[in-house]
């Protein structure tokens, strides 16, 4: 808990200044009853009315202090607790923004939703009711111990029995339900998983007519959540009733007692109104205390899942780069021999239909780098060596699942290779900084993601500071110029959450442009074109040709009319490069490249001679 001492010091005075206030209201709450007695046992015994409302003007101030210090005491506890999970959410999401893609599938997209909110929120209640309540509870239990101590010795021994019989009942209860909250909070991130694949992929499940198979999906995760919910609030549920057992019984026990004192002229009547009213603040102050343990249980369970976030180390970082201060000027490429595995056999080697090598979640840290569980080298890439030199075009073609991908995403370093070396501009990448690296480099994926806001806005996540010119002439390289003009808002037209509102054409050349605005010395086009008639394409590359001499161009394709043009052509088959050269020279001495190319044209006939 040593590491979230830093989140409590731009709060320290709302963390001081609330418990004292509450400390006040306790007081105050104490010393009612025992002026109370006061007035029945002098006031009304002697028909004192003076004596009455002297000591109710007392009474009076005493209430009146109670709810000045209650509120502040609030409002101090709500600052407090509000500003320390703020703090926590930011960095805990600053931390998530540096994880690797592999980080990710480690944690999964809904359980780190799940941390960022329902676990931090869970965090914040504890700390306000920590605030409120941690010192009113033991404050009431201390100060009704001594008012009753007070009042009648041996009538407060009766709390000297309950007290621990009440205290190992709660004890057992907050260790049964530690273990059920934690399984909650897990049932929770599969719900949010499936909720996120459900909404995500609404359209797919649509056109499939899924929708009865996803509810069904739904219903299971939901009742799995709601059936360890009920598990883990049936001990809320029970406690309830077992403080209500012993305050009755105590209450019974006390007028009992009393009121045969009361009988035998030992005790007053203002005295024992006043001590079932210290007994009645001392069970409820157990009562508190046990609420506060059991909100602690639910939040420490908490605390342990956002704690692993932060303390996560990253699968990616630059702490050991040696070439921090180094940028990317020429774009120059060298693959030293380079292999590249995902070490377990379930995940997702190539994943072409999205463009992102994603592995499958719940892999873990110690099974990443190595062979699977057989010991069987699941490689995406073998051994892979080439150079492309700056501004050159380069075209990479191969059957799906070829590794194509995995290629071009040690580039940037979205992972890194497993042996081997990539070099940019003669520096290994792992020397450069992540963001110098990733600066210089310009990626269009296949799948390509907009987010809500203007075209002109998403546009400038390529250059925040990019002037509208500039905006237009590289929207006009990606051919996207023309359709944005036809909007009635133009480059002022929302985009809807994920770019439902364009088409998937138009949604690639908004990210082409996008891209072109960072003005990358590096630029990797992953089947960005897949969308867009080939006419359209030409135009693409036509500007890519004419306008970006010096950016070095690696272009990703299914169609041979995509990269027939390139400098060179990269052909790769089951993790390998098996030739690289021209268009010409590969459609006379590459079989891959000839199965391709006969496979997208109609005749045999049509090969150029």
């Amino acid at each position: 808990m040593k590491k979230y001492t830093k989140y409590i010091k731009p709060y320290l005075f709302f963390f001081i200044v609330g418990p004292l206030m509450t400390l006040t209201e306790v007081f105050g709450e104490i010393w009612i009853p025992r002026l109370m007695s006061m007035i029945i046992n002098t006031g009304v015994a002697n028909h004192n009315i003076a004596y009455i409302l002297r000591i109710g003007l007392v009474m009076l101030g005493a209430c009146m202090l109670q709810v000045s210090t209650g509120v502040l005491g609030g409002y101090f506890s709500v600052r407090a607790a509000v500003g320390f999970t703020g703090d926590i959410r930011s960095e805990l999401f600053a931390k998530v923004q540096q994880f690797s893609f592999a980080d990710l599938d480690d944690f999964s997209t809904g359980s780190l939703v799940t941390r960022l909110t329902n676990d931090l929120q869970q965090i914040q209640q504890m700390v306000m009711m920590g605030l409120r309540m941690a010192l009113r509870s033991p404050g009431m239990l201390v100060g009704g111990l001594i008012m009753a101590l007070t009042l009648n010795r041996d009538l407060a021994l009766i709390l000297l029995v309950v007290i621990p019989l009440l205290g190992v009942s709660i004890f057992l209860i907050m260790k049964t339900a530690y273990p059920r909250f934690t399984r909650m909070q897990t049932a929770l991130d599969a719900l949010n998983n499936g909720i996120k694949e459900t909404l995500t992929n609404v359209r797919v499940v649509k056109s499939f007519v899924r929708e009865d198979h996803e509810q069904d999906k739904f219903e299971g995760l939901n009742g799995d959540l709601k059936q360890r919910t009920l598990d883990a609030l049936n001990t809320v549920i029970f406690m309830m009733p077992v403080m209500t057992f012993f305050m009755n019984l105590t209450a019974i026990a006390v007028v009992w007692f009393g009121g045969n004192r009361i009988i035998a002229g030992r005790m007053l009547v203002g005295d024992l109104t006043a001590f079932i009213t210290y007994v009645t603040q001392i069970l409820m102050s157990l009562m508190m205390l046990a609420m506060i343990i059991l909100q602690s249980a639910r939040s420490m369970a908490s605390f342990k899942r956002v704690s692993e976030v932060m303390d996560f180390v990253p699968d990616l970082d630059d702490r050991n780069a040696a070439r921090k201060d180094k940028e990317v000027e020429s774009g120059r490429i060298e693959f030293k021999d380079v292999s590249f595995s995902y070490p377990d056999e379930n995940r997702i080697e190539d994943d072409e239909t999205t463009s992102v090598a994603m592995p499958k979640a719940g892999t873990g840290m110690e099974a990443r780098h190595g062979a699977g569980n057989d010991g069987e080298d699941f490689s995406v890439l073998q051994h892979i060596s080439f150079t492309i030199e700056p501004g050159e075009t380069v075209g990479i073609l191969g059957a799906t699942g070829c590794g194509k991908t995995s290629l071009v995403q040690l580039i940037p370093r979205l992972y890194d290779a497993t042996e081997g070396a990539v070099l940019v501009d003669g520096v290994d990448v792992r020397d450069y900084s992540l963001e110098n690296l990733r600066e210089g480099v310009g990626m269009v994926l296949q799948y390509n993601t907009l987010f809500t806001g203007t075209i002109a806005e998403n546009l400038r996540w390529g250059n925040e500071d990019a002037t509208d010119e500039e905006v237009r002439k590289y929207a006009e390289y990606a051919q996207a110029d023309g359709f944005v003009s036809s909007f009635k808002d133009g480059y002022d037209t929302m985009i809807e959450q994920g770019g439902t509102n364009v088409s998937g054409g138009q949604k690639q050349r908004l990210c082409i442009a996008r891209a072109l605005l960072k003005k990358p010395k590096i630029l990797i086009l992953d089947d960005s074109t897949s969308a867009v008639d080939t006419a359209t394409e030409r135009m693409i590359n036509a500007a890519f040709a004419n306008e970006l001499k010096d950016t070095t161009k690696l272009i990703i394709a299914q169609r041979i009319g995509s990269v027939k043009d390139a400098d060179r052509i990269i052909v790769m088959d089951d993790g390998k490069i098996v030739d690289i050269g021209k268009h010409n020279e590969l459609i006379g001495r590459c079989h891959e490249y000839q199965e391709i190319y006969y496979s997208q044209v109609e005749r045999k006939e049509e090969v150029p001679a």
